[in-house]
């Protein structure tokens, strides 16, 4: 069976990562870019990660569904028949697929950390058996205890603060291999209405309000992204399914170029409002949102250099996304330590300016000569 490639949805995926990019380099030293106040730009890039996740689950559906066969459980029957894919083979995959960035981006944090001096941003000095527990940790990608935040803020990969995501994400794949995909659609739609009571709930009742939860290892912190995840993975899987039963009709013109923008947009705006108000566009980006973009995108084609042009953005998103962060605590670093709030504006906006080009150059040679490559040995290996 042939299987559609959605050449759009993988672009899009290089737009949200683009987003957070942007949102860490001008939002985590927001004070020292003013126009003529600090900058609020680029704020909803955090939802980047949950834009992720949904697209995760739709690839996930439509890439395995009709091939995963999990293991016997009395959990519930199989929905019909299944391929000849097991559940370990579909782990194999998956660990092929995210781990060798994982490691590339532990490493370079560890880097990062040992250039800034191994201190905390307190400037307490860190020791480095520490320091080694921490890369161990990260390689494997476990959450650091508090003994182990090499960095003081309670982050949960503190060597490279976004793999909480990518923690979650295989999270999400165990599930779906394990038991999303042996649910009835009836009952996947009871699973996502669930995840949208419970998130919202949490989302309306915290006290700084929003979804902007999972980093920490804070275990109120870590929850939100447990919720964030449970929702979002089992969305993208039901629009898959959705998708496949209700085969839309293609759409053509500039379709890469709406999404695109709409994203943009969304992840772009500066806070909404106050409190309720900003958590109840938050929660319209995750429920609402997002989807529409998805779904349009999957319906959407693109021809010619076009093809490539975006095919490459989202070949390019994945390692992006895993490396960018390392230069973003040296970055920070620098800021705190050199720079000068409203005063000196082209010293920080250089800075930025180069965080944002050696981002893309190591994500780029990341991608060409070390995750493609690899990923091509190791598929050939395991079959």
């Amino acid at each position: 069976m042939n299987r559609p490639r959605y050449d759009i949805l993988d672009g899009l995926r290089g737009v949200a990562a683009l987003m957070v990019l942007l949102y860490h380099v001008f939002n985590d030293a927001k004070s020292f870019f003013v126009w003529p106040t600090p900058v609020n730009e680029f704020y909803h890039s955090f939802l980047g990660v949950d834009f992720f996740f949904i697209l995760s689950g739709f690839v996930m559906g439509y890439a395995y569904d009709e091939r995963l066969t999990p293991p016997a459980s009395p959990l519930t029957p199989l929905p019909g028949e299944r391929g000849t894919l097991s559940f370990w083979g579909f782990v194999k995959r998956r660990l092929i697929r995210l781990h060798p960035m994982v490691v590339m981006g532990v490493i370079l944090g560890a880097i990062a950390f040992i250039i800034q001096g191994c201190t905390k941003w307190d400037g307490s000095e860190v020791g480095l058996q520490t320091v080694l527990w921490a890369t161990l940790l990260g390689l494997f990608l476990i959450p650091s205890p508090t003994g182990m935040d090499v960095r003081g803020n309670t982050e949960a990969f503190p060597l490279n603060g976004p793999h909480w995501s990518l923690f979650f994400e295989y999270i999400g794949s165990l599930l779906y291999g394990l038991l999303l995909c042996r649910l009835s659609t009836k009952w996947l739609r009871v699973w996502v209405a669930c995840a949208i009571v419970s998130l919202a709930a949490y989302a309306l009742m915290m006290e700084g309000g929003g979804v902007a939860y999972g980093w920490s290892s804070e275990p109120m912190n870590l929850l939100g992204g447990a919720l964030r995840m449970l929702y979002a993975y089992p969305m993208g899987l039901l629009m898959a399914r959705m998708f496949r039963k209700r085969q839309p009709e293609a759409l053509h013109g500039p379709v890469f170029l709406f999404c695109s923008a709409s994203l943009v947009v969304l992840l772009g705006l500066p806070v909404v409002g106050g409190k309720e108000t900003e958590t109840i566009y938050q929660l319209a980006c995750l429920f609402s949102f997002f989807p529409g973009i998805i779904w349009i995108g999957a319906r959407g084609v693109v021809h010619g250099w076009h093809q490539k042009a975006v095919s490459f953005l989202g070949r390019l998103s994945y390692p992006l996304y895993a490396v960018h962060f390392p230069l973003i605590y040296l970055y920070i670093t620098w800021v705190r330590q050199d720079a000068t709030p409203y005063q000196g504006y082209s010293q920080p906006w250089l800075a930025a300016v180069i965080t944002i080009a050696a981002s893309l150059l190591i994500a780029t040679l990341c991608l060409l000569f070390y995750d493609e490559p690899l990923r091509k040995r190791l598929s050939r290996k395991n079959g």
